[in-house]
């Protein structure tokens, strides 16, 4: 049976880990089972090496090897016989590979201690089906190209619909939702969030999420740390397809090390997304090296992402990117008429009451004796309280909190837009009567279903 290397992409995701057999010089033989055999080319194969003492000392010994693989779909189990080559330890190919190991080892506490420390690359000598590891498949389940996903429409025609909604969006909060409810309908992705750099560039927070339900937004992630934090702190694309295979592997890891009685580990870093999510694809968000946000999409399906995705994904990312830099650096508007909106609620007439407290120490605002939000989003929010209480004023424009000193916000790419969300959204979940309601473009209204009772402290 002729089998091409191409053809055996699906095998090469990680679902199912691949076993590797050397041969010492006296014949001994050792099998081991690896995290990852990715594909290089028609006729080249690399092997993650992350510990393998036995099978790098047998390769240089005898560098003839053979490759078991397992396709995910159909259980169909492939032989490579290899031929070892050469150990990358730079270079695109060793970057590639070491960016999942990294994020899994992060995600896991493990950064620094579980690590790639080469990429093996193997010529591939033949390839040939194990007949009889399983009873025939159906045809129509073998190496089925529509796996792919091409989904109801073509590629041309979902870039064409996702620019539109990019286009047509008033403001980044209908940007980003309506670019993940495209994903939803176009690609079949129904979990996905977009997170922003927060102030400090130190934290990713979530502006926009879908298929989480109520949660998801708010959640932070600090860049370096996790599957996110890493594609944002190496600006690069990350595909896992097995994320819970790939988790257990890094805990198995991370209990022997501390079997071991090695160096005090990281704790583990909640997912923060789906729970029991099987695969992740994460894209950073660019302009040139400048990282806008991080795009993230997930499911349960381990075999939801297909190769086609990353290039494809990545061209929408640009444009995602253009978008929202565009958006935070628009919404400018003339400052409103003082003086309360015509219908508008007045406080005093509301027949509930809350009660908010600053505390100057670290600009962070609680509501009614739970914490609600911090930095400049809690400033912008304790501005609007008292313009309201003291003036009687509701409607507030973004030119004039980008003039007001007091918040803080930095003369260029202040990130105004991307704050405003995050305090709309939490007072959406903690305070859903008090609203900030988008009136045009850099226009907003502060209504309130209560009245209001505002306190100031040093500190907590």
């Amino acid at each position: 049976m002729n089998v091409r290397l191409e053809s055996l992409a699906r095998c090469f995701r990680g679902v199912l880990p691949s076993k590797l057999a050397t041969c010492s010089a006296d014949g001994e033989p050792n099998v081991a089972f690896v995290s990852q055999i990715d594909y290089v080319d028609s006729g080249h194969v690399a092997v993650s090496c992350q510990f393998f003492n036995k099978t790098r000392r047998n390769l240089g010994e005898s560098p003839l090897a053979t490759a078991q693989v397992y396709d995910p779909l159909t259980f169909e189990a492939y032989k490579l016989r290899l031929r070892y080559l050469r150990s990358e330890t730079e270079g695109p190919l060793f970057d590639t590979m070491s960016l999942r190991i990294d994020a899994i080892a992060s995600q896991t506490g493990m950064a620094g201690v579980f690590r790639l420390l080469s990429a093996d690359v193997f010529e591939v000598l033949s390839i040939e089906r194990v007949e009889g590891f399983l009873d025939e498949a159906p045809q129509q389940e073998r190496l089925d190209p529509s796996f792919e996903r091409a989904g109801p429409l073509t590629e041309l025609r979902g870039l064409q619909a996702i620019s539109a909604r990019i286009n047509q969006a008033v403001h980044l909060e209908e940007l980003l939702t309506g670019v993940l409810r495209a994903f939803d309908e176009i690609f079949r992705f129904p979990h996905g969030m977009v997170l922003l750099p927060d102030e400090t560039g130190e934290r990713l927070v979530a502006l926009a999420s879908h298929g989480y339900g109520g949660s998801g937004i708010g959640a932070e992630v600090r860049v370096g740390e996790g599957l996110i934090g890493t594609v944002a702190q190496q600006r690069r694309l990350l595909r896992v397809s097995s994320v819970d295979g790939e988790l257990r592997y890094g805990r198995a890891i991370r209990g022997r090390v501390e079997e071991a009685g090695g160096k005090a580990l990281a704790p583990e870093i909640p997912l923060p997304g789906l729970p029991d999510a099987q695969s992740h694809m994460a894209i950073p968000l660019l302009l040139q090296d400048r990282l806008v946000g991080v795009l993230a999409v997930e499911s349960r399906d381990p075999l939801c992402f297909a190769e086609w995705h990353e290039a494809f994904l990545e061209i929408i990312a640009n444009q995602i990117a253009m978008g929202i830099d565009a958006m935070l650096d628009d919404g400018e508007a003339e400052a409103p008429a003082a003086g309360r909106a015509p219908g508008a609620m007045v406080a005093q007439d509301a027949p509930q009451r809350r009660q908010f407290c600053f505390y100057k120490n670290d600009d962070c605002v609680f509501a009614d004796g739970e914490y609600l939000i911090r930095n400049v989003p809690g400033k912008i929010l304790w501005k609007l309280l008292n313009a309201f209480q003291q003036e009687g004023r509701n409607d507030f424009s973004n030119r004039e909190l980008r003039l007001d000193p007091s918040l803080g916000l930095p003369p260029i790419k202040d990130n105004l837009e991307s704050r405003l969300i995050l305090l709309r959204k939490r007072l959406e979940q903690k305070c859903p009567d008090v609203r900030l309601v988008p009136t045009g473009r850099g226009r907003f209204r502060l209504e309130l279903d209560c009245n209001v009772e505002l306190q100031e402290r040093e500190s907590a």
